[in-house]
């Protein structure tokens, strides 16, 4: 299974449901962590700033569970062990979020891209692992997303799904992520946002 990932060039409008009521909307500008893929930039930093308030490890919520089980794929070093039997699909969750505070103003936008620090140089739209499949290895979200355990935090959350094919190798990509809250000038993306970025290691390993 080929998965093909179309890459947004324009800003795109959400629509989001704010509060208890599913009728009430919120119109909100979100930005594809995708750009910078078209270029050699090596993280988000080339273009956005880490000048935003939330930088406390600490209260950081960094996280890759199984869809189903919401099983942790942590290490005890921090980083995360993704196996996956060759040829068969492995769904999880790409957790985000900064802890509740209620003196200090939340980000309300996360957006994160999975990248083979290999293929930075590469001219692929996929910055992922060479030969292995993947659904969604960016997103830009707003804050919002609830699930047990997480209460605490402003938490985004989106599935991914990875499928090592034949020509798929142990790998290692990194979780590149960032904390937002305002909105980027268009051209100068250090400008009108804050935000606090983050990185973590993820080792891709193949089961024959």
């Amino acid at each position: 299974m080929k998965v093909t990932i179309t890459v947004f060039f324009i800003v795109v409008l959400l629509l989001v449901p704010v509060g208890p009521s599913l009728d009430r909307f919120q119109k909100v500008y979100a930005y594809p962590p995708s750009v910078g893929i078209l270029t050699k930039a090596k993280n988000c930093l080339t273009c956005h700033s880490n000048n935003g308030p939330w930088n406390n490890e600490a209260n950081t919520m960094i996280d890759i569970i199984e869809k189903d089980s919401k099983e942790s794929f942590r290490q005890p070093d921090g980083t995360f062990l993704l196996q996956v039997k060759r040829n068969e699909s492995l769904t999880v969750r790409t957790i985000t979020g900064y802890k509740k505070d209620d003196k200090e103003v939340a980000p309300y936008r996360n957006g994160w891209i999975y990248i083979d620090p290999t293929t930075i140089e590469s001219s692929s739209l996929s910055k992922f692992a060479p030969g292995w499949d993947v659904n969604l290895q960016m997103a830009c979200r707003l804050v919002g997303d609830n699930l047990e355990g997480y209460e605490g935090f402003n938490l985004t959350m989106l599935p991914m799904t990875i499928r090592p094919s034949d020509a798929a190798r142990d790998a290692q990509v990194t979780l590149q992520l960032m904390l937002t809250r305002g909105e980027a000038v268009k051209g100068k993306g250090k400008e009108g946002m804050i935000g606090n970025y983050f990185e973590r290691t993820v080792t891709l390993k193949v089961i024959d």
